[in-house]
């Protein structure tokens, strides 16, 4: 036996058994101490107090208090951890989030400035689901049906039952305002008009615009006092999608082809509440017009009616308003049917834009990434560098209602200057709907050289410009978006569920388009 050997053995045999038997209680001791002292900081960072030492929200402590999770009839007292972490009987969920959390909240609290966080945006729907686990909503209310529930309430419970996993429904989209109460929130039953007022005034125009020429014309819509400046867009061709090498690039972006598009009128703005309203005022009621009738008729020149909206759940506007605002919040088949009313009221063709029509106006003859100057990459806030390097903004919020010159809402199309075209808010503001189905591999069906190119096959419908909370990535001329239908409605507890409104999509709008006569195209 060597001598590392025998001294290892002569230190194993030097320890009694009742030193192993002390050893052992202290490390089992100091092992509990440990895991008290652990659990008991754990205790302590789920306060409400120690949560607000790092969530330096303005107004979260009055907001809460002021909610129905601390200002109710019970007295019972809905703590942060009880919404913002998944439940304690899901430990590990809750202890994994609380750490996640925890880390991000104090890399949060020791390297940025509360002053520059947009507390708006982070009080949004669409920010609130991400922080929101569905079921710490359902280990408090686990009776969904409780006594004194209206009508309403049922129905939407009925609903979020039987289609919870299908749709992946959220209790917090429908219950914004709870946790933190939000006086602006709207999310009720409505009478029949937005909870903004409506006012159409203007001497009403009897007939509607002569166009006896290709040139900018401004439509009038008789019996209202409503216009719309329509745009001459010249056909041409042009190339159509980005390359691998554009920043930001998509696969469905590509191949790049090449399109022809005969010459058309595009309406310089989106379509606003004003003109909106018009056809609302007028055709309002409970009848409906079969979404494929609706489709149906863009091929029938003879269209003797259409039936308008039946009442939104909640207020379509959002709050923000109506005038020269995009109409917002209406179904594909709802903006179809105003085209068609349109074409109904003016003798004209009016219908919504192809998406190679839509692409062709909005880069004005560009072939650049935007039809201004600038790189997605310089404009963009995505990418570690921007938490070192500020991105860009001068020239694209010139043209552009995005992320960061939105204030978190849509805006009136005076805000930004026009594309070479005359049209303005092609980027941003809303998403605008297309005639077109969304196919991700429609460039490479079709040849390299195409003419009015038209996708009918598929389950969606192509969105196109990006919204007022779109990065400066996602509104170049070449993005393509596409409706999520299903989820869109999943919010709306009608049954049967709106054919025309989707109670909280804010950021989807339309464009016109108009088909001139050929005798004017042939002058």
């Amino acid at each position: 036996m060597d001598f590392t050997k025998r001294t290892k053995k002569k230190r194993e045999s030097s320890i009694t058994p009742k030193g192993k038997a002390i050893l052992l209680t202290l490390g089992f001791l100091i092992g509990v101490i440990c895991f008290i002292s652990l659990y008991q900081v754990t205790v302590y960072f789920s306060t409400d107090e120690s949560c607000m030492m790092c969530h330096v929200h303005p107004h979260a402590e009055a907001s809460w208090k002021m909610s129905s999770h601390v200002n109710n009839a019970s007295g019972v007292t809905v703590h942060c951890i009880d919404c913002h972490l998944p439940p304690k009987n899901q430990t590990v969920n809750h202890y994994l989030a609380k750490a996640q959390l925890g880390i991000k909240d104090l890399w949060g609290y020791l390297t940025k400035d509360s002053a520059d966080f947009d507390w708006e945006t982070k009080s949004m729907l669409e920010h609130a689901v991400k922080y929101i686990p569905n079921a710490s909503c359902k280990e408090c209310h686990q009776n969904l049906f409780p006594a004194g529930l209206a009508d309403d309430g049922i129905s939407a419970h009925l609903y979020y039952e039987e289609n919870e996993t299908k749709l992946d429904l959220q209790c917090i989209s429908c219950h914004l305002s709870v946790g933190h109460y939000d006086p602006n929130y709207v999310h009720g039953k409505m009478t029949g008009i937005p909870t903004s007022t409506v006012t159409l005034s203007g001497p009403i125009f009897e007939t509607a615009a002569v166009v006896t020429e290709f040139a900018d014309f401004t439509e009038q819509i008789p019996g209202t006092p409503i216009s719309i400046s329509m745009k001459a867009i010249p056909g041409g061709t042009f190339a159509m999608g980005s390359s691998e090498k554009e920043d930001f690039h998509k696969p469905d972006e590509s191949p790049v082809r090449e399109v022809t598009v005969s010459p058309f009128f595009m309406a310089e703005v989106e379509t606003t509440w004003d003109m909106y309203w018009a056809f609302i005022s007028e055709t309002q009621s409970e009848g409906r017009t079969p979404p494929e009738q609706i489709y149906a008729n863009n091929t029938d020149p003879d269209i003797d009616a259409v039936s308008g909206p039946t009442p939104a759940y909640g207020d379509p506007a959002q709050g923000w308003g109506l005038g020269n605002r995009p109409a917002i919040t209406m179904t594909h088949y709802a903006a179809e049917t105003f085209c068609q009313w349109l074409s109904m009221r003016t003798g004209k063709k009016y219908r919504l834009p192809t998406e190679a029509e839509w692409e062709y106006a909005v880069r004005g003859g560009s072939e650049t990434p935007y039809f201004f100057e600038g790189r997605p990459k310089d404009f963009s806030n995505e990418g570690f560098m921007r938490k070192f390097v500020a991105a860009k903004t001068d020239v694209i919020s010139s043209y552009v209602i995005y992320s960061f010159n939105s204030k978190n809402r849509t805006q009136e199309p005076d805000a930004v200057r026009a594309n070479p075209f005359g049209l303005k808010n092609m980027l941003g503001n809303v998403m605008e709907y297309c005639a077109d189905k969304y196919d991700p591999k429609a460039y490479s069906l079709t040849g390299a050289s195409v003419t009015d190119p038209l996708v009918t096959e598929g389950e969606e419908y192509v969105t196109r410009g990006g919204d007022y909370m779109s990065d400066a990535a996602d509104v170049r001329s070449a993005t393509r978006g596409y409706t999520k239908h299903t989820d869109w409605l999943k919010t709306d507890p009608q049954q049967p569920k709106s054919i025309w409104w989707y109670s909280d999509v804010r950021s989807i709008g339309f464009r016109l388009v108009c088909e001139p006569d050929n005798s004017i195209i042939n002058k």
